[in-house]
């Protein structure tokens, strides 16, 4: 069986396409779920952040705060 050079650069060409699709799709969802898992702002920096306004932040002002950025997320 042999096949010729037409035909190899085109399996060539489609397996990488193949691969930069999947692998578009593997990034893109490893990285959905690693800011899923780590979210790029904590409580800890939004109360430094109010405390670098000179406020001092309730609870509730807290979590509206952190509720505002996953809906943002989503």
């Amino acid at each position: 069986m042999t096949i010729e050079v037409w035909q190899f650069v085109l399996y060539l060409i489609l397996v990488f396409v193949v691969g930069a699709v999947a692998s578009f799709f593997l990034a893109r969802w490893l990285f959905k779920r690693e800011l899923t898992k780590h979210p790029p702002i904590s409580e800890q920096q939004i109360r430094a952040m109010f405390q670098a306004m000179g406020r001092k932040p309730s609870e509730a002002q807290i979590r509206s705060v952190m509720k505002s950025m996953q809906k943002n997320n989503q």
